[in-house]
This record gives structure tokens, sequence and C-alpha cells, in this order.
């Protein structure tokens, strides 16, 4: 068994590459689905001296089998959003204070103590569902923050909006975490003028309006709520720490999270730093399901580590990442 101080006591590059090397031998030999993966792929720990050599799972397998290591039991299941008649990721997750952990110091080391903040979510489309682990997390940081003012906005703009004109009043810390299309549904009931607040969009439509590109979505935001800039949350039910952007679509990752590029022309094949394709995530927290994930996102890594999303790969654009997938 694997300690999570493992995790969360990386600091280097070094320290990083010796604990993502480590949790891939711990993976490899007891996850079973992970195991058959890298079987497949003649890949052995033996022959795996580099992050960069580590197999990478594709995230479809959320879909189509039980990622978990360890049979350990279960303390919660959480599934993906979705549109009707698509079968949805699902994280198994045998123990929360992990997650807990990663996106409360992930939160402190990019925006400082949560106390300091007062939460506001608008976060309609995973709000109705029980399942959603970005309500699981603006839940934690609303009860954390403990401000009377926090709290879930399910469909009552109007009150959100009578909400933060009294927070900016009282010139109080705010952050706004929002889908796109509800951030946008409150711009159009009022024209903001915040000086006191953070807007973090999470990304998708949802099906509720027609895709935006990421900076034409920025400035009508900017616009709207009169901030310079918006941040951006970069997270997925199939992992259990986030990226965050404070502005321009710019992501920096917590220590224990690393972004690697893959060919969009060979799923198996990772990229010089620099150049744009496949996003690999390693997500150290993961260590209890599969640490080491080849997302459906492009994007591109800059030369001091932060990373921005450039687009999505359409699925029969994902070559080579069709192993076992059902």
């Amino acid at each position: 068994m694997i300690s999570e101080d493992l995790i969360f006591r990386v600091t280097s590059e070094a320290t990083f590459s010796e604990a993502a090397l480590s949790i891939f031998d711990y993976q490899f030999e007891h996850n079973s689905v992970y195991r058959s993966f890298c079987d497949l792929l003649y890949k052995h720990p033996s022959e795996v001296k580099t992050i960069e050599q580590i197999p990478f799972l594709p995230i479809q397998f959320f879909k189509s089998h039980k990622i978990i290591t360890r049979n350990s039991p279960i303390q919660v299941a959480f599934s993906s959003s979705g549109t009707t008649g698509n079968k949805l990721s699902k994280h198994y997750v045998s123990d929360l204070e992990i997650y807990k952990k990663s996106f409360r110091r992930s939160f402190q080391l990019f925006y400082g103590n949560i106390k300091d903040y007062t939460i506001l979510a608008l976060l309609p489309s995973y709000l109705e569902r029980e399942d959603s682990s970005l309500v699981y997390m603006a839940n934690d940081m609303i009860k954390e923050s403990n401000q009377a003012e926090s709290g879930f906005f399910l469909h009552d703009l109007k009150a959100l909006k009578d909400t933060l004109l009294k927070l900016e009043k009282e010139r109080k810390k705010t952050l706004l975490i929002g889908v796109s299309y509800a951030l946008l549904d409150l711009i159009k009931i009022h024209n903001f003028k915040l000086k006191h607040t953070i807007i973090m969009e999470t990304g998708g439509m949802k099906g509720q309006r027609k895709e935006l590109v990421k900076s034409e979505l920025h400035s009508i935001l900017k616009n709207g709520f009169g901030v310079d800039k918006v941040h951006s949350e970069y997270g997925m039910t199939e992992l259990l720490s986030q990226a965050y952007s404070k502005g321009g679509g710019i992501f920096e990752t917590p220590p224990w999270m690393k972004i690697i590029t893959r060919d969009p022309e060979d799923a198996l094949s990772i990229q010089p730093t620099t150049k744009s394709g496949g996003i690999n995530v390693i997500d150290l927290a993961n260590i209890n399901s599969c640490a080491f994930i080849a997302t459906q996102d492009l994007g591109k890594i800059h030369s001091n580590g932060t990373f921005e999303i450039i687009g999505r790969f359409d699925q029969s654009d994902v070559r080579g990442c069709n192993l076992m997938v059902l």
C-alpha cells in the first residue's frame, strides 16, 4: 500500500517523477484493468524509467470499465454529465479524504485561505444530479468558507444578482463559480461592475447553448460582469485534482498534477513540450483509480509548465485509444 503522503509532499520535478513511477508500479500490480492495458502494449515497470514512458489509459475506459486499484470499499461513485443516451463516465472513489485534501490544498495554493471568500456556486446542470464531483467540491468550499451568504443558486438568478450586488457594496471578497451557459444567463438580466468578485467558469454549455470559442466566451463574460479577467477551472469526473487559470485561459497545476501532450496522430507517442497535441494527465491524487489518463482534449504546454486547452478530439479522431474499450 502506498501512503498518501507520497502525493502531497511533491515539491520538485524529481520528487514528482519518483512518486509517479512508484504509483505506476503500484497500479500495474493492483489495478486489473490498467494491468491488462499495459500488457496489451507490452509495457512492464522494468522497462519504464521516465514518466514519458508510462502508458496513459484512454479516458473512455471510465465509461466501459470499473477503474479501481485494489478492490477497496467504494465510498462514492462520481458520474460525468452527459446527454441522454450517452454512456457516462464513472469514477469509483475509495478515499474521499484524498479528494478533499487535493481540492482544498490546490485552492489554498492558487487563491489563499477559503475562509477569506464568500463562495457562490451557479451549477444548475450539475446540481440537478446527485453524483457530481464538482458539486461535492463546491459544497465543501461553501461549508469551509463559513460565510453566511455562501451557497448554491439553482435557477433563481435574481437572488444571485441581489447577493452579488450586496457583497460588492460591502466590499466582500467573493468567488462566483459557474457553468458557462448559466453565467451567460445571469448577465442577460443584469450588467455588473464587479471589483471584489472573481468570476470562474467551469466550461461547457451542456447542450443549453451553442458552444463558443473560449476567447469569445471570456470576452462576453468580462463585459457582462465588468471584470478584467475571467478565471477557469480545469477538472473532470475522472480526476481528483484541478488546474486553475487566473485569466487568458492559461492554466497551472498543483505540484501533484502534470500535463503531457501526445501526438494527435499516434495516441501512444509523447511529444516534446511546447508542441500542441492530445492532453495526457498525471494526477497523483488518483492513487486508488488510475493516475495516468489520456483525455480527449487538445492543448499546448508552454515552456514555463503552464498549459492551455485549444479544442477536443472527435471520437473518430482518437487513434490508438480503442484497445479494450467496449
